[in-house]
């Protein structure tokens, strides 16, 4: 029998399937450590002021209670750039739900009857915590998230508008989401003979580990951080958060393990959000559908404590052809949580925004929204001028209209009815970046004809262990069988966080030249035999990228919807969402097809349901359980079909791929919108689409 060879490209289940299933694969707080503690924090009721007294005494009475951190005993903490990190260091109040103190107690019963009892008095102030796009004290940022400079012009964007025949100009708006993963932000800490370890739900493990190594002043040798499995987390767990942080300290005070795990009303203060935005969206087009000018102006918050901007109209900078631009971002600081990385943070709302007011722009001049994307296809980067490694939007538009029978489409708006529903279909363009950054990686070969392949990988549920196995075999040249994986581990060496869709391109780099060199030492210096005591290569992939020819690298795709909305209710149901996407080489179709369908899923969440309502009065996130805060569930959900190029693109990675995580939430509330328009002739601007968006203005 023909053994099993390199499997790049083969569809299969995920490695850790069957822990998950059965239980056994450890989340942070489930890894057994003798005489754990347990830890409960106690939040801010103000959301702004100061921390004027912290009566523990009562507390402490409770029995079980060990111990109690506030800012008058926490252990100091060095800075390292993060404000957010620096708990209980001062009496100050920037948001409301910020850890004023916590609870340390044998049992998590007790740590929570324990906080229960802490007397916080505070002093607060009249706080500022509403987004409008005329507060005072917006202003320019230097730049925005992930480097890009605030602001782009090119050409005259006022002559530009001035000269279009045709033209739009709206506000879209996007309120605050959170990310809602299914295991909350945890830790379990201990100390052990001067060293810290611990095991903590995050995506970027390497970036925990410097970060702890900085604030409680060790050498990074000194630090270990573990995160085997980690149960989702959308950007939220994208960096250090504070529980990592107090559960360190508290295992120091009390000289014991202790495990903290926020509740999930907790992670709507602490675990970071999607910034709510205001998006000014300008289109100047001739006659025959050439756009001549795109404006896009992004207002957003951030927080007293750390500068965010998301990157919202950065996506406007590559979509479409027009030689008169300008985009803009202003960012506000008021009294309210730091706001960060959420699922595609800036491609997400922006293509909203941009996508809504494209097809706003099909309507107004009686263009097809599909060809007046390919129209408007630009050749090179509008505003760089350099080659893109690769771009098949076209064929994606042309592929997505063929499935959807878009030719037989009715362009009219509410015209098409089934009984009290009027039924429409809309299309918007998605994109993400198809970013690589360094990493290492460590492969083995033993005796016995086995490889071990070691990466910081953060796998979140995306598959990235079964992927990562693959791509190791095929550059090993071996049978996946004889492959083992290891990931989420500190030790292993540098590596990126699990976002930005950057994973598989930037570990499974690292991962192919391990095991390049690795095959190579071994025929080269031992003649094909792997020696009694085993090679080892690590692979550090830093100049390879610092050398890469310079391209614009994007994944693209379009998104397909029909909607039916009732005219009785003001419901919205959607029938159908179809994607077509390029991105690149395909590693798993499976895994694949469970990124890019969730990503719509969400998409589709987003745009009908999810928002974070803050009370103004007092800065808190009312909405602050899912109860209250609602996102699909089955019935919300229905035929989703992912589809995708074979894209081969020789100018990303050795592997030829894109990142795909990110991809397919983009565009999909627009595609949503713009269904509801032509089921309704209602254009809805401020999401998410809620039937009171809808009825009144219908029935009127």
């Amino acid at each position: 029998m023909a053994q099993e060879r390199p499997s790049i490209g083969a569809a299969g289940p995920r490695v850790e399937a069957w822990d998950k299933v059965t239980g056994r694969a450890p989340y942070a707080v489930d890894h057994p450590v003798p005489g754990a503690a347990y830890a409960w924090v106690v939040q801010s009721t103000v959301a702004r002021g100061i921390v004027v007294d912290v009566d523990t005494s009562r507390a402490l009475a409770e029995d079980g209670v060990l111990a109690v951190l506030w800012h008058g005993n926490a252990p100091h903490l060095e800075p390292v750039g993060e404000p957010e990190l620096l708990v209980l260091q001062s009496p100050r109040v920037s948001y409301r739900g910020q850890v004023v103190a916590v609870v340390v107690a044998t049992s998590p019963e007790a740590a929570r009857a324990g906080a229960g009892l802490v007397r916080v008095r505070e002093d607060g102030t009249i706080a500022d915590t509403v987004l409008r796009m005329d507060h005072p004290a917006l202003y320019q940022p230097v730049q925005v998230n992930a480097g890009y400079p605030a602001r782009s012009a090119i050409g005259d964007l006022d002559a530009g508008l001035a000269a279009a025949a045709v033209r739009v100009d709206a506000t879209y708006r996007t309120p605050a989401e959170h990310h809602c993963a299914m295991e909350p932000h945890a830790t379990t800490a201990f100390w052990e003979r001067g060293c810290l370890v611990v095991f903590d739900a995050t995506q970027a493990s390497t970036a925990v580990h410097e970060s702890l190594a900085g604030l409680f002043e060790l050498p990074p040798q000194s630090v270990r951080v573990v995160n085997e499995h980690v149960g989702g987390g959308f950007g939220g767990k994208g960096g250090p958060r504070a529980n990592v942080v107090l559960a360190a300290m508290a295992a120091r005070l009390v000289g014991r393990p202790v495990k903290l795990a926020l509740t999930r009303q907790q992670l709507f203060a602490l675990a970071g959000y999607r910034t709510p935005t205001i998006q000014r969206v300008r289109l100047g087009a001739t006659p025959n559908g050439r756009l001549l000018a795109v404006g896009h102006d992004a207002v957003s918050q951030t927080s007293q404590l750390t500068e965010f901007v998301e990157q919202t109209a950065v996506l406007t900078r590559h979509m479409y052809a027009a030689p008169h631009r300008l985009t803009t971002h202003r960012v506000v600081a008021l009294d309210v949580p730091t706001p960060g990385w959420m699922r595609a943070p800036g491609e997400c709302p922006g293509s909203f925004a941009l996508e809504s007011a494209i097809d706003e722009l099909a309507v107004a001049g009686n263009w097809d929204p599909v060809r007046l994307r390919i129209d408007n296809e630009p050749p090179v980067h509008p505003e760089e001028q350099i080659p893109f490694s690769s771009r098949h939007l076209v064929q994606c538009l042309e592929l997505g209209a063929q499935r959807f029978d878009w030719a037989h489409r009715d362009p009219r708006p509410a015209v098409r009815r089934d009984g009290e529903w009027l039924i429409g279909t809309g299309v918007a363009a998605s994109t993400y970046p198809a970013l690589t950054w360094p990493s290492t990686a460590l492969a083995r070969a033993t005796a016995d004809q086995r490889f071990d392949v070691e990466v910081n990988a953060a796998d979140i549920g995306t598959g990235a262990r079964t992927v990562l196995r693959q791509i190791a075999a095929d550059a090993l040249d071996v049978p996946l069988h004889e492959v083992e994986i290891t990931v989420g581990d500190s030790a292993i060496g540098p590596a990126p966080v699990a976002g930005g869709s950057t994973g598989t391109a930037s570990w499974g780099w690292a991962v192919t030249k391990a095991c390049r060199m690795l095959r190579e030492q071994i025929d080269r210096e031992h003649g094909g035999r792997v020696p009694a005591g085993g090679v080892a290569v690590r692979a550090d992939t830093t100049l390879e990228i610092r050398d890469r020819p310079v391209f614009a690298r994007h994944a693209y795709g379009a998104q397909f919807c029909q909607v039916r909305v009732s005219s009785v209710t003001g419901e919205v149901r959607v029938d159908r969402l179809l994607g077509v996407f390029a991105a690149g080489r395909i590693v798993n179709p499976t895994t694949a097809r469970s990124q890019l369908l969730g990503g719509m899923t969400m998409g589709l969440s987003g745009a009908l349901l999810e928002q974070s309502v803050l009370d103004s009065r007092t800065g808190d996130f009312v909405t602050g359980d899912l109860a209250a805060y609602h996102v699909a569930v089955n019935a919300d959900v229905p035929r989703v079909e992912v589809e995708w190029l074979d894209e081969h693109d020789p100018h990303l990675n050795p592997m030829g791929v894109k990142g795909i995580g990110e991809l397919g939430i983009v565009g999909t509330a627009a595609a949503v919108a713009n269904a509801v328009y032509h089921a309704t002739g209602i254009r809805v601007r401020d999401l998410p689409i809620g039937l009171e968006r809808l009825i009144t203005r219908y029935r009127s």
